[in-house]
């Protein structure tokens, strides 16, 4: 899973520098409300999980997951910080 998590937030900050006009993660970097658009999608994919998990939907718990995590990373970036910082502190919490 590291590997995929290094890709994806390679993806992101690629997005960042780049751009591109037709990407989802460029239009949160350059959105209107700035960082609370970020903002506001991890408060709502959060409560899309708690859903989830109070129905025991296995397939929606994971899909809720992975797009807490994706913006997540989206907040990193954002805030010019590494994957490596996340990893950190999960290291120091063993």
């Amino acid at each position: 899973m590291d590997e995929t998590l290094e890709e994806l937030f390679a993806v992101i900050e690629d997005r960042k520098e780049t751009l591109p006009e037709d990407s989802y993660t460029a239009s949160l970097f350059t959105h209107e409300k700035g960082e609370n658009a970020v903002l506001e999608k991890l408060g709502e994919e959060a409560t899309e999980l708690v859903l989830a998990a109070k129905d025991d939907d296995r397939e929606e718990i994971a899909h809720e997951g992975a797009d807490i995590i994706y913006h997540l990373l989206v907040l990193l970036a954002m805030k010019d910080m590494e994957l490596s910082d996340l990893e950190a502190e999960l290291e120091a919490r063993r």
